[in-house]
């Protein structure tokens, strides 16, 4: 019973704090405290009040101390140029590390399903070369497609964005553009 009395406590004093706050900066604070009693009372999991109830955002990620490999490409784009509908092209990206230690390509996150990539799964040594290859199939595609891969590694910043873009002709009988 004490429980069902103080929900109701507390629920009234909230919508009472949204209403007759509206100016008061300290309003949103006061708020979430009172939202985070009320989850404790519930038996929720005790939410701590933030400066900002709404979103806690991560602090950005510093660049590592230390010596760090480099991922240097010869290009980050490529044309396929036009191709037929069903067509399965390939590009390979070289890469050279040029930075002071070892280099490992932790993954390669292609921007759709029509896209397979592939890279080098061994660490690559300074001044060594290593690749990421992206084969693309153009079935139920049309038009000019643009597609990314994300390559992530142990370099600073960790993510490099590789692009590849194709014009691509429909089968005969084909309906309509597609674009994903």
């Amino acid at each position: 019973m004490k429980t069902g009395i103080a929900k109701s406590f507390l629920f009234i004093a909230v919508v009472l704090a949204t209403f007759t706050a509206c100016k008061d900066r300290n309003a949103e604070k006061r708020i979430a405290e009172l939202e985070s009693r009320l989850a404790e009372v519930e038996g929720k999991k005790s939410a701590t009040p933030s400066a900002n109830p709404v979103a806690a955002t991560p602090a950005p990620e510093e660049k590592p101390e230390g010596p760090l490999p480099i991922m240097e490409f010869e290009t980050t784009e490529h044309d396929f140029g036009t191709i037929k509908e069903g067509d399965i092209v390939e590009y390979t990206y070289a890469i050279k590390n040029t930075g002071q230690a070892p280099l490992i390509i932790q993954s390669a996150q292609p921007s759709c399903g029509c896209t397979v990539p592939d890279f080098s799964k061994d660490p690559i040594p300074v001044g060594g070369t290593g690749y990421v290859k992206a084969k693309f199939d153009s079935n139920g595609k049309q038009n000019i497609q643009n597609k990314t891969i994300t390559v992530t590694a142990n370099t600073w910043p960790k993510q490099t964005v590789l692009r590849f873009k194709a014009m691509i002709t429909p089968k005969a009988g084909s309906a309509g553009p597609a674009a994903h």
